[in-house]
């Protein structure tokens, strides 16, 4: 193997995929980067046995093709290390990887290509195409409400659901729900003309947080679905997660339908009060108490040592007085991500879920379990 291409051609790959390349490996290889050469073209692939990403871009020259892998972060660094300029002269010698630029020469050690692991061809049960601004819309709004190492393995990814005309993004952790969905134009299934199944896969928090660190750009994103792996397709890069396996919970039976007991408020002036109060709140659970009584809403907090926050603001109510407590950082969570400069907080009573939303908005919609004060 043997190529001649510019520093920032060789560096672009390389930043794409290192995201998923841990540290601490159990196994040495996964430390490294996979590097094929075909044709005019550079793959370079990393992997972490959960996710995989593929980076392709063109070479200046290749004077021989072939594959190999290298270690990723010391790879990462040389490039980054490397003049904005320069020209990079890459060739295999033996077991060894030399890279040469001006009088600048590395060299790396290497393990063979044939004992990297990478994932077999993804056999799609669905396709769907939609725009890189709106699945990262679906996974910034969701994406802050999945657990973090629940025993429960299935709340610690987000659940993708797609049909013929909506996909849907789920994240809960048995505390607090978020739930944001986008129409999408009618997608086929894989038999022409035949209408698609609705799927629900569930992708662990790894995938989602490399997925985010992808969607930087206003193109365009094929999804392929199948039993064990959700494959996007972003320009030159390919991502590639493992789904968990496992049955996410019913989340339509959760929302609830509050009847009358609806607060309207401005978003920012009610993100205000809440960061006040939870100031004084309890460090460990971090309680604060809603009084809602007809057009005000008083806010408390108080911690172990006796200190106390209060606060009131002016809002749109009518419904039943009403006193419910709720962890704070879960209701701030919810109101940042709603849309719109108006939000609503709908209420059935004081032991049951928040519903929270923009007015006038059914896009994206979070609920919050009250908590015991």
């Amino acid at each position: 193997m043997k190529f001649t291409t510019s520093r920032a051609t060789l560096l672009k790959p390389v930043q794409a995929v290192i995201g998923v390349v841990e540290r601490r490996q159990t196994m040495p290889i996964l430390a490294n980067v996979l590097f094929v050469v075909r044709g005019q073209e550079l793959a370079v692939t990393a992997t972490d046995l959960e996710v995989e990403l593929v980076a392709r871009v063109p070479l200046d020259k290749v004077d021989s093709a072939g594959e190999v892998t290298v270690p990723g972060r010391k790879l990462l660094d040389i490039c980054r290390a490397l003049p904005d300029d320069a020209t990079v002269q890459v060739q295999l010698d033996g077991d060894r990887l030399v890279i040469k630029s001006g009088r600048s020469r590395f060299v790396l050690g290497t393990l063979p290509a044939a004992e990297f692991p990478v994932v077999e061809e993804v056999e799609a049960a669905q396709t769907v195409s939609l725009g890189q601004p709106d699945l990262r819309k679906l996974l910034e709004k969701t994406h802050f409400a999945m657990a973090q190492q629940d025993v429960r393995y299935y709340l610690n990814g987000l659940l993708l659901e797609t049909g013929e005309k909506l996909v849907r993004a789920v994240a809960t952790d048995g505390h607090r729900l978020a739930l944001c969905e986008l129409a999408i134009e009618a997608q086929t299934g894989k038999a022409k003309g035949k209408k698609p199944e609705g799927h629900q896969v569930i992708i662990p928090r790894k995938g989602v947080q490399e997925l985010q660190r992808l969607l930087l750009g206003d193109g365009g994103v094929v999804l392929a679905i199948s039993s064990n792996h959700v494959r996007a397709t972003i320009g030159d890069i390919r991502f590639t997660s493992k789904l968990i396996d496992g049955r996410f919970p019913d989340y339509e039976r959760v929302i609830p339908k509050p009847q009358g007991n609806v607060l309207r408020a401005g978003r920012d002036v009610l993100r205000q009060a809440l960061q006040r109060a939870a100031i004084l709140s309890n460090e460990k659970y971090r309680g604060v108490r809603l009084e809602l009584a007809d057009a005000t809403l008083r806010v408390q907090a108080n911690n172990p040592d006796q200190e106390e926050a209060r606060d009131e603001i002016e809002v749109e109510y009518k419904g039943q007085p009403l006193e419910i407590g709720f962890n704070v950082n879960y209701l701030l969570d919810a109101i940042a991500a709603v849309d719109g400069e108006q939000v609503e907080l709908g209420f059935v009573d004081a032991n049951s879920s928040c519903l929270i939303s923009g007015v006038g908005s059914v896009q994206s919609r979070y609920v919050v379990m009250p908590m015991r004060l």
